[in-house]
């Protein structure tokens, strides 16, 4: 019998309430972090796998300096674990790199947003996670708000069918990494699989860079200034928050929650690059906000129910 096991049903159930409280706060300011990397991007003057390269190399050994020393352990076991969730992670870079070369944003943007459908789809079939009515039209809501902020955004029409098809690779690759980052729980902690994916990518990357032609050479003070700010933000806090969440709550919530990262990366460039919000755009981002509150709240209302609707310890019989 596990720890948990042992513990009386209501305070069994007040801990997963909390630790799904945490994770659904965890997974917010993850996508958030993540968002700031778009903006963050845009000041960098370096190829997409070449900024790629640099910031995984720089995430996953300050990661792995870190682990050192609190001294947690990585292993070669820790390698083999994290393979899988680093081989998707890297090949989602690589693909929607190339996909951004020979079709749209939007395109890509919209395709990528995508991935809740499917990981909800895998979660249902493979994790037994259930997803209730109003929580599907919720999140399909904040789908079809994500379109508008996407398109009102872009006005590039350049687009084809291969680099669309380069996108669909990295939306299944994406949702690839978030499975396995579900997956791992049990066998690596969160920080482990963050620093052992960071590590397979920074890997896979780096060889692709060279092999498409991208000036690979030493960045600029300023250049480092701002991988280094990407490490932390979209890298350390990013990934390692929303693996940390992912093992917290339902596999198809930390999914549906990146469709906040176009709403944040406008944000973001409106505030830092002066980047223009349309009435329509930013009456989408607030429908995009509101739909991911509303699933949250009836995540939220449907934890306090099942924890209250737990029976009481029966009590031992009194004497006669």
């Amino acid at each position: 019998m596990t720890n948990a096991e042992a513990l009386p049903p209501m305070t069994r159930a007040t801990d997963e309430s909390r630790e799904l409280s945490a994770g659904l706060i965890g997974a917010a300011i993850a996508v958030c972090a993540w968002s700031t990397g778009t903006v963050l991007a845009k000041g960098i003057q370096m190829g997409g796998l070449a900024i790629g390269t640099y910031r995984f190399w720089l995430f996953s050994l300050s990661l792995l300096l870190w682990m050192r020393l609190r001294g947690q352990s990585f292993t070669l076991r820790s390698i083999r674990a994290t393979m899988f969730g680093g081989i998707a992670l890297g090949a989602d870079i690589a693909l929607f790199f190339s996909a951004v070369k020979e079709t749209s944003i939007v395109n890509a943007t919209i395709i990528g947003s995508l991935q809740p459908i499917l990981v909800g789809i895998i979660a249902a079939r493979f994790f037994g996670e259930k997803i209730r009515g109003r929580d599907a039209l919720w999140a399909l809501v904040a789908l079809a708000g994500v379109f508008v902020v996407v398109t009102a955004s872009t006005g590039d029409g350049v687009s084809s069918i291969r680099g669309d098809l380069l996108a669909v690779a990295a939306m299944f690759s994406w949702s690839a990494y978030f499975i396995a980052s579900k997956q791992s729980k049990g066998r690596v902690t969160p920080t482990e699989f963050t620093a052992g994916t960071a590590l397979w990518t920074a890997m896979i990357v780096t060889p692709l860079g060279f092999a498409f032609g991208q000036d690979m050479s030493w960045p600029s003070w300023k250049n480092w200034a701002l991988l280094i700010a990407m490490a932390v933000g979209s890298g350390i806090i990013g990934h390692a928050l929303m693996n940390w969440s992912l093992v917290r709550i339902p596999l198809w919530i930390g999914s549906t929650f990146t469709l906040l990262i176009p709403v944040f990366s406008a944000f973001f460039a409106w505030i830092f690059l002066d980047e223009t919000i349309v009435v329509r755009q930013a009456l989408a981002m607030a429908v995009v906000i509101g739909a991911l509150v509303m699933i949250v709240r009836n995540q939220s209302a449907t934890s306090k129910s099942e924890q209250g609707g737990i029976p009481d310890a029966p009590t031992a019989p009194v004497a006669s």
